[in-house]
Order: structure tokens, then C-alpha cells, then sequence
């Protein structure tokens, strides 16, 4: 029997002063644990339900138009931060008292947080490739290569990826802040608002305050889906849309019989030229073919034809019959080009250079919230609960 307690205590006493890297792997298979058998592995299931209302709803504007390309990306952003967040929101809160036991007992709270980042690395490639396979599913439409890869799906996925893992390391630190479940949950849904309106995607930002958004998340995922899908090059087809949307709506105007003729000699749409070619007088007159262009140049010309040109005329028509004379093709290309110019944006621009910069910037964030979730989780001795 003392023996047997001997090899007990020793026992005890080698667990309990497990090196850094030991403890690591005693965490990292306690997740484990965890997640087979304590229903974390329900995160999966919900990225894939998550991918898939996502994927309905962008399906047929993504890398299609300016508007649809910046919806999609506010929206493939927040799936990823939703993703992250409710990866990790109460893994050190649900814990905290045996986590403050353990510290007191020689658990290195370093050893704690890198076990956490790995499991939660393993989540979040987890439910990027099942929201990419989603996206893939449901017919997302996606450019044939990408801005640093010739992949797009590769490239595309690690930006996902680096979206949930940041988002994940910040609901860590949040955990890690909480005291209880409730509290970390109460504070969740303002983050991720605060994460949603200062994305730059959903609303103007007031110029004094854009300086916030180089400190979200959002922001900097939403930039490198626009920046991959190269939004600038796209047109933007509201300002079309809203016109398309009137061509039934009626014009009165009055104009001079010299206002129309300078159109139809001035003009170069099909309309106009089928105007200016038509015969008023056929081949076998007297007078020989006479068309109207040859009418319009001499009543343009002709010094007494002056009170004539100046003589008004009622015109009743539609938006819709007016681009046809002008020709709606021609329309809607001066309108969609002249629209996606005044929408261009530089943080936005086509490059490797913008595309690394974001995922610098995304590492930069995984990095701090983890440093500071060590950070906060090392005075967990002063908890006073």
C-alpha cells in the first residue's frame, strides 16, 4: 500500500510539472476530447448551414458587378467572423475556475493558449473548406486565377481561413476577458456590430472616424475579397438598372425643327443613320433619289429656310424610345463606364502587393488577440470569484 502511493505521488508530481511543450500536448488532446465527445464538433455542420445561405444569396452578383462584388465580400466576411467568433467565444470562460486551479499548480498559461490555437487552426480549416465546397455547390460564380496564385480557390480559401482564424483569436481573448459564459456572450453581439459597421462595406464612414476601420477585421477581409476578385475592373450597374427601370416613363418636351436636324445630321446611331438613309424620293422620279439627309443639309443651309428651323415642334415619347434613336447599347455602355470610374477605389487595386498586405494585416490581428489572451489569462490568479 505505500508503494502504491509512491507511484501515485510520483505520478502526480510528473504531470503536474509537465515541460512546456508536454502540457501543450496534454491540452491540445483534451480538445480533442472535447470535440468528439462534448458536441463541439456542431461548429461544423453550422459552417456548412451558414455557407450555404451565403452562397444562395451571392450566387448571382459575385465577380459580377461593383454592387454584388462588395455585398458578397461583407457577407463571405461575416460568415467567417461568425464562424471564428462561435468558435472560441467560451472555451476559457466555461473553465475558468479549473483553468485557475491548474495555473496555481504549474500549468503555463503559454503552453494553454498555442494548445487552444492549434485546435482552433484545426476548426477554422475545417469550416473554410466546407464553406469553399458550399460555395462550389451551389454555383458561386469565381475568377478563373487569382492575384497571387493561379488558383482563385486556393487564394480564396486562405483568405477565409485567415478571416476565421482572426476572428477566432479575438473571441479567445474576449473568452479570456469573460468571467462567466453569459458575459462573454453579451459581449459578442457588440463586437461583431462594431466589426459590421466599420467594415466599409455596409455604410459610409464619417471621415473623422475611418481611421477605425484599419482596426477591424472586417475591413481588411473585406478589402482582400474585393482586392481578388478584382472589383475595379467590373461595372457598376445601379445608375443602369435605375434607368433600364424608367424606359417606359413618358417625356413631354418642345424642341425646333433645327434641333432635330442637327441630331439626325449629328448623330451616329443606328436610328439616326437609318434616318439620314431613307429615301423620300425613289430612283425613278424626275428628280432622282433624294434622302433625308440631303433634305435636313439643305434646310440647315438654306438662308430661307431660317423661319422654318426655328418653327417648334411637341414632342410626346418615352425614355425607352429616346435611347433606341440614340441607341440603348450606347447608353448603357457610356453609362455603366462612366459610373465604374467614379466608384473606383485604390484600396482595391488588382495587385499581389494589396492582396499580401491584407493577409499581413489579418496574421497581425491573429497574432496580437493571442498575445493578449496570454496576457490577460496570466493575472487569472487575481480573480476574485
Amino acid at each position: 500500500m505505500p508503494e502504491e502511493n509512491k507511484v501515485t505521488s510520483e505520478r502526480k508530481v510528473r504531470v503536474r510539472h509537465l515541460g512546456h511543450r508536454g502540457q501543450i500536448g496534454v491540452y491540445f488532446g483534451k480538445m480533442l476530447r472535447m470535440f468528439l465527445y462534448q458536441g463541439d464538433w456542431l461548429v461544423l455542420p453550422m459552417a456548412a448551414l451558414i455557407a450555404g445561405l451565403v452562397g444562395v444569396v451571392i450566387a448571382g452578383s459575385f465577380y459580377v458587378y461593383m454592387e454584388g462584388t462588395m455585398i458578397s465580400a461583407l457577407a463571405i466576411t461575416c460568415a467567417c467572423l461568425w464562424n471564428g467568433c462561435f468558435n472560441s467565444i467560451q472555451v476559457i470562460c466555461r473553465e475558468r475556475g479549473v483553468i485557475k486551479r491548474e495555473h496555481r499548480s504549474g500549468l503555463h498559461i503559454t503552453s494553454y493558449i498555442i494548445a487552444h490555437m492549434m485546435y482552433q487552426a484545426l476548426l477554422c480549416i475545417g469550416e473554410s473548406v466546407i464553406s469553399l465546397y458550399m460555395f462550389r455547390l451551389i454555383g458561386v460564380s469565381f475568377p478563373d486565377h487569382g492575384v497571387i496564385f493561379s488558383s482563385f480557390i486556393l487564394e480564396f480559401f486562405i483568405t477565409m481561413l485567415l478571416i476565421t482564424y482572426a476572428a477566432d483569436m479575438m473571441a479567445l481573448w474576449i473568452s479570456a476577458l469573460s468571467k462567466t459564459t453569459t458575459t462573454a456572450m453579451t459581449i459578442m453581439p457588440v463586437v461583431l456590430i462594431f466589426q459590421l459597421v466599420f467594415s466599409g462595406g455596409m455604410m459610409r464612414i464619417p471621415k473623422s472616424l475611418e481611421v477605425v476601420q484599419d482596426f477591424t477585421i472586417s475591413s481588411w477581409g473585406m478589402r482582400m475579397i474585393s482586392v481578388e476578385s478584382d472589383y475595379n475592373s467590373q461595372p457598376l450597374s445601379t445608375a443602369w438598372n435605375s434607368v433600364w427601370g424608367m424606359r417606359n416613363t413618358e417625356l413631354n418636351a418642345t424642341v425646333t425643327v433645327g434641333q432635330v436636324l442637327e441630331f439626325i445630321e449629328g448623330s451616329d446611331s443606328n436610328m439616326a443613320r437609318e434616318i439620314r438613309e431613307t429615301k423620300l424620293i425613289d430612283d425613278d422620279s424626275l428628280f432622282g433619289t433624294i434622302t433625308v439627309d440631303e433634305v435636313a443639309e439643305m434646310l440647315r443651309t438654306e438662308e430661307d429656310a431660317e423661319e422654318l428651323r426655328e418653327q417648334q415642334i411637341e414632342l410626346h415619347t418615352t425614355i425607352g424610345e429616346l435611347m433606341d434613336i440614340v441607341g440603348a447599347e450606347k447608353v448603357r455602355s457610356f453609362i455603366l463606364d462612366t459610373t465604374s470610374a467614379a466608384a473606383f477605389n485604390e484600396d482595391y487595386v488588382y495587385t499581389p502587393e494589396n492582396a499580401v498586405q491584407c493577409w499581413l494585416v489579418l496574421l497581425l490581428f491573429t497574432a496580437a488577440f493571442a498575445v493578449l489572451a496570454t496576457v490577460t489569462l496570466e493575472f487569472i490568479d487575481r480573480d476574485k470569484r
